[in-house]
């Protein structure tokens, strides 16, 4: 059996619950919920980018605020923009590699982190106080793991199904 013939077809209703439920998911973990609506609605598309109107329809919001959140999304580096041709429109779409890019970007959320703890560290007097080495701790952590991510963007490069 293919992998095509494995998957009934597209279903509008399930899509939106999908770009719902994941939007909920992102805003529970502190990401703004019309920012997650707008990304998962990009995602879902078979379209290779949508203009602010054909958002706003699809999930059923308001086109101030699409344009908010698609401000959000390409300040955060995850979508584009697409200039229509002979048009004052734009077209947004998820900026290539979005997942991986963001996650290990040189600017990332770890190394944000762990920049933060470390002037912490500095200012609460260094790892050999109780709060200093707390701080550290966070600091080694996120470092961690933004060297991980890093390393881990470069297997996924490695071993990622080519695209068609």
């Amino acid at each position: 059996m293919s992998e095509s013939s494995a998957y009934p077809p597209r279903d509008e209703r399930a899509v939106a619950r999908f770009v719902e439920n994941a939007a909920k998911s992102f805003a529970d973990l502190g990401f703004p919920r019309m920012a997650g609506r707008v990304l998962m609605a990009l995602m879902s598309a078979d379209e290779d980018g949508l203009t602010s109107a054909e958002l706003a329809e699809r999930i059923n919001a308001s086109p101030p605020a699409v344009s908010s959140a698609v401000r959000f999304l390409i300040r955060a580096q995850v979508v584009d923009v697409l200039p229509v041709p002979g048009s004052r429109r734009d077209r947004y779409r998820l900026a290539d590699d979005t997942w991986y890019t963001s996650a290990a970007a040189e600017g990332g959320i770890f190394k944000l982190f762990g920049d933060l703890a470390e002037s912490g560290v500095r200012a609460l007097g260094g790892p050999r106080t109780p709060s200093g080495r707390r701080v550290a701790e966070m600091r080694d952590f996120n470092r961690f793991i933004q060297r991980a991510l890093t390393d881990l963007r470069e297997r996924w490069l490695a071993t990622r199904p080519k695209r068609v």
